[in-house]
């Protein structure tokens, strides 16, 4: 059979401020036109459907009627699970009604242990859980989600139909993985870490919670991404989806990128460049911009005038020495910790302090001196 493999949808989040349900209504529409025009026979969707345990009503809104158009329009079956960002308990409400139109969606672990056969593959549908939900459910002492991980996946062996593919569906950090920063950690110390060496045994493992393409591959292991770039760290990365075909021997994915309503973009200039509209006219203004000025000078209302023309930037930074001079500034802050202050106050926001302010200040240092010497 043939199935496309999506996950991460984040439905609700933000970037930096900035709603996205747009920019995930247009990238849920070319992840349906992809599955239809490449005739899969199933979505995967490996968990975080949504970006928060208790999403907003447009968040719910969008995803109902996505899964409306995939699954009851369009007919095409979905098998899906929890990840660490949704509500097992209320993404799950309903479940059991959703099989009659081949909707398989998984959010506890006991679900996890009755596989769904399509064609010629086993789907083994395992949610993001912590380790106390398997300590509870097979009544033993498995105090890390590689052990819990590993317990489960020798329950799943004994259910392989040897006619059959093996597919894995789940959310967690695969040991190895690269991070970027729209993820939210899971592990502590290595506690929810997983060896990618328990799941060799699938023929496939379609996984969810790290959101580039490029963070894990190791054998039949992938990572699918998110369908968004939700960070500055993901600037370069490119967003898609994997389709997979099951009748090859050894099953190699192929991936089909997505194109971004609105793209996280890069780019250096000055001040007086920034608002030119010889300039600016020939840039997309509409996309997500992180700004390099070239300038040294403060400039009064920098934001403002630039977000006049730039809509949707995400952060301005200087360039040509002013960080490593901001550095320096820094480093002498126990010579001069008043002058730092006055000096950084100035530079942010192009005003001078105000009285009130200045003996806010005094009044802070003092009592920081205090402390210290008292505690010294």
């Amino acid at each position: 059979m043939r199935f496309l493999h999506t996950a991460d949808w984040h439905i609700g989040k933000k970037l930096h401020g900035y709603d996205l349900l747009a920019d995930q209504k247009d990238s849920l529409a070319q992840i349906l036109h992809l599955a239809k025009e490449e005739q899969v026979d199933a979505v995967v969707i490996a968990g975080d459907l949504y970006d928060r345990s208790v999403p907003s009503v447009e968040a719910v809104e969008l995803l109902n009627q996505s899964l409306i158009q995939f699954n009851l329009e369009e007919e095409l079956p979905i098998l899906a699970i929890s990840g660490n960002h949704d509500s097992s308990t209320r993404l799950g409400t309903g479940a059991p009604w959703y099989q009659q139109t081949n909707f398989h969606l998984v959010t506890d672990l006991s679900e996890a242990f009755a596989p769904v056969t399509m064609g010629d593959t086993q789907f083994f549908l395992l949610p993001y859980f912590e380790p106390i939900a398997a300590r509870l459910y097979f009544d033993e002492p498995l105090m890390t989600i590689s052990d819990a991980v590993q317990r489960v996946v020798e329950e799943f062996v004994k259910l392989f139909d040897p006619t059959k593919k093996q597919v894995l569906v789940t959310h967690f950090f695969i040991a190895g993985g690269l991070r970027t920063e729209s993820e939210t950690p899971i592990e502590v110390g290595g506690l929810n870490s997983v060896p990618s060496e328990l799941l060799q045994a699938f023929d496939y493992v379609a996984l969810g919670h790290l959101h580039s393409k490029n963070a894990l591959k190791k054998g039949s292991l992938r990572y699918s991404g998110s369908p968004l770039k939700f960070s500055l760290s993901e600037l370069n990365d490119q967003k898609g989806v994997w389709i997979v075909d099951t009748e090859q021997a050894e099953i190699e994915p192929t991936f089909h990128p997505l194109k971004p309503l609105r793209d996280i973009r890069q780019m250096e200039a000055s001040f007086a460049e920034l608002i030119d509209p010889a300039f600016y006219q020939t840039v997309e203004r509409e996309h997500f911009w992180q700004i390099q000025l070239t300038d040294r000078a403060v400039i009064p209302n920098m934001m403002n005038q630039l977000r006049e023309i730039y809509p949707n930037i995400l952060t301005v930074e200087r360039v040509n020495g002013h960080e490593s001079q901001t550095i320096q500034r820094l480093k002498k802050r126990e010579q001069q910790p008043q002058k730092l202050v006055h000096t950084f106050f100035e530079e942010i926001t192009g005003e001078e302090l105000t009285k009130n302010q200045e003996n806010w200040l005094q009044e802070g240092l003092q009592a920081a001196l205090d402390t210290e010497k008292r505690d010294g």
